[in-house]
């Protein structure tokens, strides 16, 4: 599930193109200014923006000017000017796509769909699932946009566990590729204990996981089929 933040000040169509977005499955965050647009963007961490040039307070293009300098998440700006001013410098500034309104909420979908395609594909360290968001290359595990602090041996089991999606882990697998803060091999109760801190962590009823499986008297694996 694609995660989209909607800078929008016009709330009729904030509202109206999340809306849409979530009818197909996309998750929305909506701000109706810079400073919202700024703040949600740190908070939530989309995977594409969609721009309005034209905010309240300060202008879309200084918005996509400041978050170039720290991210390459794509931005589609809306715009209610035609010109080909406003196209040359949101280019210039680094925007992936342009739509000016009055626009359709078809096409819209379409320009996104193509701007995801074609970004996508980069960063396959990024694993998402359901509410869980995994970036293997910072070790970071969110969970609700929340950052789950894991230790070095619950993350190495969640990234085994995640990178093996659809396969069982036996248990012995698990004592081989494991090992805790101080270099040695995990045993059975270390594994048995650093597989209940990571449910607690990411299960939303760690009784009843969704994430980590057990299959008895074998091993553990990823995601309920």
């Amino acid at each position: 599930m694609f995660k989209v933040l909607i800078i929008e000040d016009d709330t009729l169509l904030n509202k109206g193109i999340a809306f849409a977005l979530e009818k197909e499955n996309y998750n929305t965050i909506s701000a109706y200014n810079y400073k919202e647009g700024l703040d949600l963007f740190f908070k939530s961490s989309p995977d594409i923006i969609l721009l309005d040039i034209n905010l309240p307070d300060k202008s879309g293009l200084l918005l996509c000017s400041e978050i170039r300098k720290i991210s390459k998440v794509p931005i589609i700006f809306i715009t209610a000017k035609d010109t080909e001013e406003d196209a040359i410098n949101g280019f210039k500034l680094g925007c992936d796509d342009y739509i000016s309104k009055p626009f359709s909420i078809e096409l819209l979908k379409q320009r996104l769909l193509a701007v995801l395609r074609r970004v996508a594909p980069i960063d396959k360290n990024i694993y998402k699932y359901n509410n869980i968001k995994i970036d293997f290359n910072k070790m970071e595990l969110r969970k609700d946009d929340t950052i789950i602090n894991l230790t070095a041996t619950e993350f190495k089991l969640l990234e085994l566990l995640v990178k093996n999606k659809g396969q069982v882990l036996t248990r012995n697998t698990l004592f081989q590729k494991l090992w805790d803060n101080d270099g040695n091999f995990v045993d059975e109760n270390t594994l048995s204990v650093n597989i209940r801190r990571l449910r607690k962590k990411i299960e939303s009823d760690s009784k009843n996981p969704q994430y980590i499986i057990t299959v008895f008297s074998i091993g553990y694996t990823w995601g309920k089929s």
